[in-house]
């Protein structure tokens, strides 16, 4: 038979967040890729809602940042913060969680709450208007193969016989927890097993908007049962007075049949409400990182690479990083400025900040809910509860503000010789290798980030001229594109505490400095793999 064979730079299979996330890095840059989705449509399942203010950052940059505010499905002028609530909803007992808010003077944009189909919807458009992008709905991957000149990708109508073959020079499965380029390719995963069977239940009640009008400016509740042993029950919002989501961890052997998933809602609310329910699913819940993010011309991201349940709102904010981590880099090997064993540096870098989200934070939290339901008993001390409560709500800012994902022991960032790359950091102005860049306003007004480039960009401060001409001379002598943003050294924007600071395409800072240091040739070369 023959097979219809297309090439493009990039093929990513999977079209979800993630996907066409990354779609949009690489095609508004004017690589040629090719999105292979199953689904014509987004499923409307409202999982990945919380989207952190680094999320945002990246639509501002792909384009759509106003597109995504339009798309909230709450009312901007409602709040989009979260509790804690013990026992049940209505108990009494509850505290503020995740004030994300914290953290807003370190990133440009604020955060944002919306249903993934939502926010995949902006982004499917947002890719439909890229030139050099492809998009192959209703079609899947059923098999991936290496040759010498890259990766192809054997796929097949969804609902049809239709038969078709891609090249990529690259290959990047974005296609979920039972990824089939993961496992096409031979690449191995980790798991963590909690033996927890959860569920998740889609539903509409006004009832409960009302029951929980008690509680302002909320869209997501987190209730500690002492039963569950820290594992969580959890409303989300999905709009503002009808549509909710809820996970809990269910008995194995549940179905859909077999259980009073009304009762659970009651349980955990601690009151009756009316219930229409428009999706009950399960999932198992447990921690999975694959071994490694590349074999040779393929990669994996998002959920094929790692995943974890739905705590703390860390996994399509996760898998987008992925996606600006790896877009920029596929690019600069593509056109020739970037080195092969750049490529390497997707895997140094966001592999151990995964394995640092889940183990830092998700599992930790578990474990510290254990303990605390397992130390404090309302009836039995009601004050040493009340008081061990509120300090729960001050370590809730501390895990905001200690989640600062970085690279500062990357191989192509100036770290510290003893730094690891991790999730937990400390958020502050100055520009550290290996760490995001905070904005600051410039003289000329606007903001930093407003007139950083599309490659490299280097912040020159009061930097000597000659200093500029070293960057400028080597980054032209390696075909790098380089922005310069040149400003006197004022108005906060001593905070950097460095006259010069190379910052990457995706925001984070490779190497700050000062004139007397510069080697501008070394620099760019380690921060490129050349």
């Amino acid at each position: 038979m023959n097979v219809q064979v297309k090439s493009h730079d990039v093929v990513i299979v999977g079209g979800g967040p993630v996907g066409m996330g990354l779609a949009i890095e690489l095609g508004q840059r004017g690589i040629s890729v090719a999105v292979v989705e199953r689904h014509p449509e987004p499923q409307p399942i409202p999982k990945g809602q919380n989207l952190t203010q680094r999320t945002a950052e990246h639509f501002h940059f792909w384009g759509c940042e106003p597109e995504l505010r339009a798309a909230r499905t709450v009312p901007g002028d409602y709040g989009i913060g979260g509790m804690t609530a013990y026992g049940t909803l209505l108990s009494g007992y509850y505290n503020d969680w995740l004030p994300r808010e914290l953290v807003r003077p370190f990133y440009f944009t604020d955060n944002e709450r919306l249903p993934q189909y939502a926010t995949e919807k902006v982004l499917r458009d947002r890719a439909a208007v890229l030139p050099s992008v492809e998009l192959v709905y209703g079609w899947r991957a059923v098999d991936v193969t290496q040759d010498a000149d890259g990766a192809i990708v054997d796929i097949e109508e969804r609902k049809g016989l239709g038969k078709r073959r891609l090249r990529g020079r690259f290959v990047v499965g974005c296609d979920g927890a039972n990824s089939v380029v993961r496992e096409s390719t031979g690449m191995t995963q980790t798991r963590t097993d909690h033996d927890k069977l959860m569920v998740l239940l889609v539903f509409r009640s006004t009832g409960l908007h009302e029951l929980l009008k008690r509680f302002p400016g909320k869209s997501f509740y987190n209730v500690l049962h002492p039963d569950l042993k820290g594992y969580w029950r959890f409303f989300g919002r999905v709009d503002l007075g009808e549509t909710w989501f809820f996970h809990a961890p269910v008995p194995a052997g549940t179905t859909k049949e077999n259980f009073d998933f009304n009762g659970l809602l009651y349980d955990s609310v601690g009151a009756e409400f009316d219930v229409a329910y428009d999706h009950i699913g399960f999932w198992d819940l447990r921690i999975a990182i694959a071994d490694t993010y590349r074999n040779g011309s393929v990669f994996i991201a998002g959920d094929a690479a790692h995943s974890h349940p739905p705590y703390g709102g860390y996994g399509i904010n996760t898998g987008f990083e992925d996606a600006r981590n790896l877009g920029w880099k596929l690019a600069a090997v593509l056109e020739g400025w970037g080195g092969d064993a750049l490529l390497d540096s997707y895997d140094a870098e966001r592999r151990p900040v995964f394995a640092s989200t889940a183990r830092d934070f998700i599992e930790s939290a578990i474990i510290d809910d254990r303990d605390f339901l397992e130390a404090y008993y309302p009836p039995k001390d009601a004050g040493s509860f009340q008081a061990a409560l509120d300090a729960r709500a001050a370590g809730s800012k501390s895990e905001v503000l200690a989640f600062e994902p970085n690279y500062a022991g990357s191989p192509v960032v100036f770290g510290p010789e003893t730094a690891v790359c991790s999730a937990k950091g400390q958020h502050c102005y100055e520009a550290r290798p290996g760490h995001h860049l905070a904005p600051r306003a410039l003289s000329s007004g606007g903001n930093v980030f407003e007139a950083l480039g599309r490659g490299f960009s280097l912040l020159a401060f009061g930097a000597p001229a000659q200093a500029v001409a070293a960057f400028e001379l080597a980054a032209h002598a390696m075909d790098v594109p380089l922005t310069v943003i040149a400003d006197t050294a004022a108005d906060g924007r001593e905070d950097y505490a460095a006259a010069l600071v190379l910052v990457r395409p995706d925001q984070f800072v490779a190497w700050a400095g000062e004139a007397a240091s510069l080697d501008a040739a070394a620099v760019l070369k380690r921060a490129l793999a050349r």
